[in-house]
């Protein structure tokens, strides 16, 4: 799907936005139950807000600021299974990563309210889920004409090509990089239509500005990674993780013993050497400490 042009963009900014991914009418059924599911979960807890030092800086003065956020929409609506293996998505994300083997991470939707959505700090997805090869890839679905005044991407491009950025975050549960080397306000708009969908690398330094305008900005992300690829840390377990999109998985669990296993129960024989580090050093410390 992919014209070369448009692989070497990749390879060189970290990121590509494509047109016709999804028809017209695709977009209408995504739009009515992306609605229909926020509708839904009306009086559940949605704030995505990233709490942290960050704000002190970043965060605009004077509002209630907020995005509302819901993971994993392949459970609530069928709607979106569909979009998963979505063939013209599929084959751009192929061309993207470089293997016919695709797996799920998972997917999540924000949304960003008139005059008061938050932004979000520059930082690398890389901090949530990092993996040996680094194949994981974004697939950002634009359901809105989004631009700066409405909290479109920011990105740093080309950043990809730094690795792993330190982390900087002054709350364990969010992950960001320092403000200051790389501020909003240094980075440049990845404005899209509606329809539109940008790929990046999970490497790629990005954020998000704040939505001051009267339009709602709504987005709709999936996480994929290389069957070929393995986790360095299991961390951001998420159901349907690990589900096959796109060719096959080779590394997929074969032992009938382990069919109930949930994702989340790792044996210690299949943990990697660093989380087999990492636990005995929490060991150590807590025995020191008592």
């Amino acid at each position: 799907m992919l014209t070369a042009e448009q692989k070497q963009f990749y390879a060189d900014k970290g990121y590509v936005l494509l047109d016709n991914v999804f028809t017209t009418e695709e977009m209408d059924e995504m739009s009515r139950e992306y609605d229909a599911v926020f509708a839904r979960a009306q009086g559940s807890r949605m704030e995505g807000t990233w709490t942290g030092d960050w704000q002190k800086t970043a965060m605009p003065e004077g509002g209630d600021f907020t995005v509302h956020s819901i993971h994993n929409l392949q459970y609530h609506s069928a709607t979106f299974m569909r979009m998963l293996v979505q063939q013209r998505m599929m084959s751009a994300c192929r061309d993207v990563m470089g293997t016919e083997n695709i797996l799920l991470h998972h997917t999540k939707a924000h949304v960003k309210p008139p005059g008061r959505g938050s932004p979000y700090p520059m930082h690398q997805d890389y901090h949530y889920f990092p993996y040996r090869h680094d194949s994981m890839v974004a697939v950002f679905v634009h359901l809105d004409d989004s631009d700066v005044a409405n909290g479109c991407l920011a990105i740093y491009p080309g950043s990809h090509k730094l690795g792993p950025q330190k982390d900087c975050s002054s709350d364990p549960g969010f992950h960001h990089l320092d403000q200051e080397q790389f501020p909003l306000s240094g980075a440049s708009p990845l404005e899209g239509r509606r329809g539109q969908v940008a790929i990046f690398s999970y490497l790629l330094i990005h954020g998000s500005y704040p939505n001051l305008s009267d339009r709602v900005r709504r987005m709709l992300l999936v996480q994929l990674m290389s069957a070929e690829d393995e986790p360095l840390k299991m961390m951001h377990l998420s159901p349907g993780q690990g589900l096959c999109l796109l060719g096959h998985n080779e590394r997929a669990e074969k032992d009938i013993r382990k069919r109930h296993t949930p994702l989340s129960t790792v044996t210690p024989e299949e943990k990697t050497e660093e989380e087999k580090k990492t636990e005995e050093e929490e060991k150590t410390e807590e025995e020191e400490a008592s």
